[in-house]
């Protein structure tokens, strides 16, 4: 006990040096800190490092923005809803997961948009890359097969909706006149149009084969059994026998030629 009440007394002598000087004890020395300067350079920057500064901002922003952008001004909300409306109308919940069916709609996305890519990459990325174009133009440039795209694929009633709501001065008399930020909106809304109606016809056939198999066991006398349970093994089926893949993702495709 002894021991312990003298590293008691010992461990607050050392952490409180007051106490210990103001016991008459002598403490030990601590050692110093170590100074720590901090200086900023007041020379005026190169406007080469200026340039490498703006562009590294202008690309943080556009990976900011990349998941928006391929989501709205792409292909993929077209495929990702109708292979959605596709996994509902056949009744499996989880299959394919969801992780599978985005892989599948971005590398069909790719597939889809890879000329528009390659338009951006010769008018617009490599040149501006080789400096030969200033970014503002490059950027210009960059919109120009993407706004073509949107055009390919907008209703015109959509379009036409997002201009009357935008107020814009005069009417449009050219494509060029439809500022970018009213034809996204069309765009997206136009796309969700034609994925419901694909996913309509999808839901036809399995509907169909949901009916039957319900009229089936009613008139069997089956009322406690789920038609859902019976038509699922004939729903894969009816997909694997019709080559079911390669017809809906064959359409896709073609939806946006």
């Amino acid at each position: 006990m002894k021991s312990f009440a003298a590293g008691v007394v010992m461990g607050s002598l050392l952490f409180f040096p007051g106490l210990a000087l103001a016991s008459g004890l002598s403490v030990p020395p601590v050692a110093p800190l170590p100074d720590i300067h901090l200086s900023f350079g007041s020379g005026t920057p190169a406007p080469s490092q200026v340039a490498v500064t703006v562009e590294l901002l202008l690309l943080l922003t556009v990976l900011s923005l990349a998941p928006a952008i391929l989501v709205m001004m792409t292909s993929f909300t077209r495929i990702v809803v109708v292979l959605s409306f596709l996994r509902q109308a056949m009744g499996t919940a989880q299959v394919p997961p969801n992780q599978v069916l985005i892989g599948l709609s971005l590398f069909l996305t790719f597939f889809v948009m890879a000329p528009v890519w390659k338009t951006m990459n010769e008018t617009a990325i490599t040149p501006y890359l080789n400096k030969q174009l200033a970014p503002d133009e490059a950027v210009n440039r960059a919109m120009k097969p993407v706004r073509k795209f949107m055009f390919r694929q907008v209703r015109q009633r959509d379009l036409a909706l997002f201009v009357k709501i935008a107020h814009l001065q005069g009417t449009p008399s050219s494509r060029e006149d439809i500022p970018t930020y009213v034809l996204i909106p069309a765009f997206v809304v136009s796309e969700l149009s034609t994925a419901f109606e694909m996913g309509f016809l999808i839901y036809l056939p399995f509907l169909i084969l949901d009916m039957v198999v319900s009229s089936v066991l009613m008139s069997m006398g089956m009322m406690m059994l789920p038609p859902t349970v019976v038509s699922l093994p004939f729903k894969i089926l009816l997909f694997v026998l019709v080559d079911g893949w390669s017809l809906v993702v064959g359409s896709l495709v073609r939806s946006f030629h």
